[in-house]
């Protein structure tokens, strides 16, 4: 009985992500048919793809870093309070650690330009010097 909890908890960390990628696998693999199957039909390839773009679920827009350099800042900050009133030093010290990988990120965000109107704006700017 005292075995049990452990191989529990050992099973749970190799089952979940074995079904995640089971259920990735198949989601993908009947959209992959179903879109096969309605282009055979179809016989105008701009309706194709308007197809192939409603089920295209990229991200169309860049990466916002200062966001998310805003939002892991803020965690950082929370764990390091964490730590500080219940907690420890060792959650401290990962409050802080998560809190200045944020500033790089939103750092980041600042010196490299993410929009397509913040791009050209840097564009404009470069070839007016």
């Amino acid at each position: 009985m005292e075995n049990l909890i452990p191989l529990a908890a050992i099973s749970v960390g190799i089952i979940v992500p074995l079904a995640v990628f089971f259920w990735q696998y198949h989601e993908t693999k009947h959209k992959n048919e179903t879109i096969l199957e309605i282009s055979k039909n179809l016989e105008d390839p701009t309706k194709l793809e308007r197809l192939l773009g409603i089920f295209d679920e990229r991200k169309k827009e860049p990466v916002d870093y200062r966001r998310g350099g805003l939002i892991t800042i803020f965690v950082g900050v929370g764990i390091y309070f964490l730590g500080l009133v219940a907690m420890g030093s060792f959650f401290e010290g990962v409050g802080l650690l998560v809190a200045f990988i944020g500033i790089g990120t939103m750092a980041a965000g600042y010196i490299y330009p993410n929009t397509s109107e913040e791009i050209t704006k840097a564009v404009e700017d470069f070839e007016e010097k």
